[in-house]
């Protein structure tokens, strides 16, 4: 049985930062591409960040770029997500997932196994 399960949300002020991470069982990650997303109320789940089985390829939605670091350690089975700069509209549900391939798409569809998430507030 394959479980992800994510850590380290919280509550944080604008401008702080926040360490995510996504342990794995079940299932060697390093063969698979990793992604985080989000979903805030009301909004669809929304890609984030995503990284390629052996790391070698990060991709980022906009409006994260240049303030989230995603990252893995294939050794351990985890999964990091880094962010800093953090600000109100970053509030969501956060999500870790490990696609079907080496690839990370931004597609929900891509991604065969989830976590059950962790919630994020950023307050003013």
């Amino acid at each position: 049985q394959v479980q992800l399960v994510e850590s380290g949300g919280g509550l944080v002020q604008a401008g702080g930062s926040l360490r995510l991470s996504c342990a794995a069982s079940g299932r060697p990650l390093r063969w698979y591409g990793m992604g985080w997303f989000r979903q805030a109320p009301g909004k669809e789940r929304e890609f984030v960040a995503g990284i390629s089985a052996g790391a070698s390829r990060t991709s980022y939605a906009d409006s994260v770029k240049g303030r989230f670091t995603i990252s893995r350690d294939n050794a351990k089975n985890t999964g990091d997500l880094q962010m800093n700069s953090l600000r109100p509209e970053d509030t969501a549900i956060y999500y870790c997932a490990s696609s079907g391939t080496t690839v990370a798409g931004v597609a929900t569809y891509e991604y065969n196994y989830w976590g059950q998430g962790t919630q994020v507030t950023v307050s003013s």
